[in-house]
């Protein structure tokens, strides 16, 4: 099946690296989106647009991809929000979220961050003279937000952090496309950039089928089998296949 997997805010290119290999030994064709992280709409009009280059060249490559599709969205933390929007493509037979903003109508990601004690990762987030957030990297930043991180790993991941624009965070959702399509959740227990309880609460609202791994919000990082599994079983309950 074709799968389209869009990463969080910091938008690293690694973040589906442990997992896109999984997915191809499954028979499945991939695109990891790398958006500007520029405000919600221009992510969700961007990943749109990767949605449509990709049906074009699965129809060109005569893959076994019908016109007009089927995907499988998948997105990991802020990368819920954005596939929460880009679902509504008519392609889009279900959506799957990693530790992952699953916003409802209306709902901004900042909306539902302050519904909840803060997370720990607020001590480190640091803002930018034009309002742009970026997390600050030291060494008590990994023992509370990635413990689970190798050494290598993490010097990845402060190597290809990116800043993120306030409007990423604080533009409206429109209609949910989990409100239509079936959704899979998979919930970081001990995550502390996005707290348990608000996974599991816009899980449960979602009813998405809902898993949960321990560890932190490097989810696609620390645990890419659980990942590559869960998204295995929504692409096949999607796609009517075994």
């Amino acid at each position: 099946m074709d799968i389209v997997l869009v990463h969080g805010a910091g938008g690293r290119p690694t973040t589906w690296s442990e997992v896109e290999p999984l997915l191809a030994a499954r028979g499945h064709r991939t695109v990891a989106v790398t958006n500007p992280l520029t405000s919600l709409d221009e992510d969700v009009a961007h990943t749109t647009t990767v949605i449509e280059k990709f049906i074009e060249e699965s129809i060109e490559k005569a893959t076994g991809s019908l016109p007009g599709g089927p995907l499988l969205l998948v997105g990991h933390s802020y990368g819920g929000a954005v596939i929460t929007n880009a679902g509504r493509h008519p392609a889009v037979r279900g959506l799957v979220y990693i530790a992952a903003f699953g916003p409802d109508e209306g709902e901004t990601v900042n909306g539902i961050v302050e519904r909840y004690e803060p997370a720990e990762i607020s001590a480190f987030m640091r803002r930018g003279p034009n309002g742009e957030w970026k997390s600050e990297p030291s060494e008590e930043f990994w023992a509370e937000i990635g413990p689970d991180l190798s050494p290598a790993q993490r010097a990845v991941v402060e190597a290809e952090g990116r800043k993120a624009e306030n409007l990423i965070f604080t533009q409206p959702t429109g209609k949910p496309a989990w409100d239509t399509l079936p959704a899979w959740y998979l919930v970081a227990d001990d995550d502390r950039t996005l707290r348990p309880d608000a996974q599991r609460d816009m899980a449960a609202r979602m009813k998405a089928v809902t898993e949960h791994v321990p560890g932190s919000h490097y989810t696609t990082l620390v645990h890419p089998q659980r990942v590559a599994d869960l998204i295995h079983t929504a692409a096949t309950a999607v796609s009517g296949t075994s």
